[in-house]
């Protein structure tokens, strides 16, 4: 059968509507709560969802990762607060809007921009992703070490101040991803007896502990009483002709934005709503109305920061590269269902790749047509006590790890993982190359080890590709080290200045 007609198909079983509708409720209540991330809310549902069909499956996973884009706004405008770190500079505007009575005019152009955006970066995925895969199973041995060393490099790059704790959380999570069997010979090793880490350390449960658990620990560490109320008084809703006519030059600047920093693996909507916002003030006539509730400050910092999902899914799902953290989080469970990111899946399962498209697209518009919706039952929601969130929280983080095997032993390792997790977040070290290392490190040794084995170490860079990725790999840890002693020595020579000029 024709893999169009075979992957629209596949969504005509009610099971997955179901699924779809699962997912959106899930993602709008996950936005709209702050401080439950996308990752933490897939990483949750990952575990309930491994028992489905692979369809089913990524109908709640993803539509909980595109839904999740759409809530976070509500809080980001009513409360001033991030419902997820992609709705960051979607406060720099929303929230003074809605103090000018402007509330319901920021969430519609809010989901107008989000919606443009997601749709836009699918176009990008359809028309980018078999080209990139195509190219990459040319690839041998000796390139999909560098292209997994180089997607490692730029989450380490970007997921932290300091290169030096990125790079030791990478190499934490390359160390947890060698216990187990060998992937060359089969032999045990780092295993100290324990029948359960025979087959490696569970990547679900340690998912769950360093984004869900360690999370939850430190909300519950660091929590104090909101001092502000979410605003409830909305205002009118729909946007008039001159101000359509103002979100034009911002949608075409955040959507640009959004699709290149889409494509660059672990970089996420946050830095590119940023981003987006910052370019569109400098392209607009009227920059000074920005961070004084700028119908244009919205269009940019949502259309941008939406805009980077089909870039990520397409390093996903063409390299098998996690574009964000979602996405390894979504990786996981592929690779539960026996589906391996990456190149092949274009040629072994392109109905798939179009039950994927065609599920970010349906949930795309479904949580736009919820969020035109009045959401002053979403205002209600952020008056919940937080303490029986943590509650829920708790309780389907463990049962949906246990879930996983069916053993205790992996709600340990979860636990492990989170008081992991929990001092890694206080301490300032990521957990994005931490997962991206287990979950790349059988890959990356495997492909290595070939590599050695066929040509040895000249192998790795007499090839131009592998060769260009290395480069580019090592350019991703120098070139941050080199900006930082610049801005430092640059702030050392102006601070004399600064001194004198003190009266």
């Amino acid at each position: 059968m024709n893999p169009l007609l075979s992957g629209l198909e596949a969504l005509i079983d009610p099971t997955v509507f179901v699924c779809l509708g699962l997912g959106l409720v899930l993602g709008m209540l996950v936005g709209a709560f702050p401080g439950i991330t996308a990752t933490m809310a897939v990483a949750l549902a990952s575990g309930f969802t491994l028992t489905l069909e692979p369809v089913q499956g990524l109908a709640v996973l993803l539509t909980i990762y595109v839904a999740a884009n759409f809530g976070d706004r509500v809080p980001a405008i009513l409360v001033n607060t991030p419902g997820t770190p992609a709705s960051i500079a979607t406060t720099l505007d929303g929230y003074p809007m809605a103090k000018q009575g402007r509330a319901g005019l920021a969430l519609v152009i809010s989901a107008l921009g989000s919606a443009i955006g997601i749709l836009a970066s699918m176009i990008l995925f359809a028309a980018a992703a078999i080209p990139i895969a195509r190219l990459a199973l040319e690839f041998g041995p000796s390139e999909m070490f560098a292209l997994v060393l180089f997607g490692l490099t730029i989450m380490i790059s970007i997921s932290s101040r300091s290169i030096i704790k990125g790079v030791l959380s990478g190499v934490l999570g390359l160390a947890l991803a060698t216990i187990g069997r060998d992937p060359i010979t089969g032999d045990q090793r780092f295993t100290f007896g324990i029948n359960e880490l025979s087959g490696g350390v569970d990547f679900i449960a340690v998912i769950i502990g360093v984004f869900g658990i360690a999370e939850l620990f430190d909300q519950l560490l660091t929590h104090h009483a909101a001092k502000l109320r979410p605003i409830s008084s909305l205002g009118r809703w729909w946007p008039t002709k001159s101000e359509y006519r103002q979100m034009g030059r911002p949608l075409a600047v955040g959507g640009t934005v959004g699709l290149i920093v889409g494509v660059i693996p672990a970089a996420g909507g946050d830095i590119a709503g940023l981003i987006g916002w910052d370019r569109a003030k400098r392209a607009s006539k009227h920059p000074e109305e920005f961070g004084k509730g700028s119908i244009e400050g919205v269009t940019a910092s949502d259309t941008a920061s939406s805009a980077t999902l089909g870039g990520s899914l397409t390093t996903t799902m063409a390299l098998g590269i996690p574009g964000d953290s979602v996405m390894a989080v979504m990786i996981g469970s592929m690779i539960i269902w026996g589906i391996q990111p990456g190149p092949s899946l274009f040629t072994n399962r392109p109905d798939l790749v179009v039950s994927i498209t065609a599920i970010m697209v349906i949930a795309t518009l479904l949580s736009l047509a919820i969020s035109l919706v009045r959401m002053r039952g979403m205002v209600k929601l952020l008056d919940v006590p937080v303490h029986y969130l943590w509650a829920t929280i708790l309780m389907f983080c463990i049962v949906g790890t246990y879930a996983t095997t069916n053993n205790i032993f992996t709600v340990v390792v979860m636990l492990v993982a989170g008081i992991v997790g929990l001092i890694m977040k206080r301490t300032g070290f990521p957990a994005g190359p931490l997962v991206l290392g287990l979950l790349l490190g059988p890959l990356a040794e495997s492909n290595l080890r070939r590599a050695l084995l066929i040509e040895g170490p000249i192998g790795l860079v007499n090839h131009p590709i592998s060769a260009v990725l290395i480069g580019l790999a090592l350019l991703a840890i120098i070139a941050p080290i080199v900006g930082r002693l610049r801005q430092r020595r640059k702030t050392q020579a102006t601070l004399p200045e600064k001194i004198d000029s003190l009266p």
